[in-house]
């Protein structure tokens, strides 16, 4: 007889295996034109996850989604229109980077206790075709927050693609 492996879940290993330094930072934090996209990862009882890992992937200003090769070590790259954000204690994420000109960021949420990833998209506040539920906040100081909850009343909208 033979028996099947257990499944294996998403994590917790991100900050030790897949951080990078300037991961966050898809153009210089403080540039000329960058915003700050950030909020927090809730698991279903409200509480911060201090373990995720968030991947964006955006088009620049123009709207144009870069196909320039490099995307984990960007120096010297340009706009790879990728990046990577581990939480904090917390549960806070953040992402130095631009307002993309296709109104939205496609969002990928890995965490523990997950056997997949997550998809979503968050939005810039005043998108003609946004989701409900997935539009971020810009804050008083131009930074632009959306909080994402992994289940629970305020789950966060999330996409199912077909397994290939």
């Amino acid at each position: 007889m033979t028996e099947s492996t257990p499944g294996q879940t998403v994590g917790p290993f991100f900050h030790h295996a897949l951080a990078f330094p300037g991961d966050s930072e898809l153009v210089p934090f403080g540039s000329a034109g960058s915003v700050v996209l950030h909020g927090y990862v809730y698991d279903g009882a409200g509480d911060p996850v201090p373990d995720a890992m968030i991947e964006i992937r955006q088009s620049d200003a123009s709207g144009v989604v870069p196909r320039i090769g490099g995307s984990l070590r960007r120096r010297g790259a340009g706009f790879t229109g990728w990046g990577r954000s581990c939480t904090d204690g917390a549960g806070h994420y953040w992402f130095s980077t631009v307002e993309p000109g296709l109104p939205f960021f496609a969002v990928t949420v890995f965490a523990r206790g997950l056997l997949d990833r997550l998809f979503t998209r968050i939005y810039l506040p005043g998108a003609a075709d946004a989701v409900e539920g997935l539009v971020s906040e810009r804050e008083a100081d131009g930074r632009l927050r959306f909080d994402l909850h992994l289940q629970g009343p305020s789950e966060t909208v999330f996409f199912k693609f077909p397994r290939t």
